[in-house]
């Protein structure tokens, strides 16, 4: 069950994400908002097939997520720090993020280094 919130909560993310995209200044649109674009549907996707497949395949899945949601984090932050966010958007955009995080973390489990 808790995948499937998981996927919920990374796709009422990206809801929450396309309007604030939508009113960048159309030259960061461009470059800014189509990468935090790309990497939203590609968080989504990774979950989607981390949750089909199974053993190494998963667990490979499951890192490629928390990659992207890495990244994101760090083009979220870039957007506030460059005024095209308020703080109030990028407050509530880094509370989303964290509990994708924490449930996608919780997923999978302990990890050997």
């Amino acid at each position: 069950m808790e995948k499937f919130i998981l996927h919920q909560k990374t796709y009422d993310f990206i809801l929450y994400l396309y309007p604030i995209i939508n009113r960048l200044p159309k030259n960061h649109r461009h470059i800014l908002g189509r990468r935090l674009e790309e990497l939203a549907l590609s968080l989504l996707m990774f979950l989607m097939k981390a949750n089909k497949a199974r053993g190494i395949e998963r667990n490979a899945l499951q890192t490629e997520a928390s990659d992207t949601l890495d990244y994101l984090r760090i083009i979220v932050r870039l957007t506030k720090d460059t005024r095209l966010m308020s703080v109030k958007q990028y407050v509530t955009t880094a509370e989303k993020l964290n509990e994708v995080g924490r449930m996608l973390s919780s997923w999978m489990g302990p990890r050997s280094v």
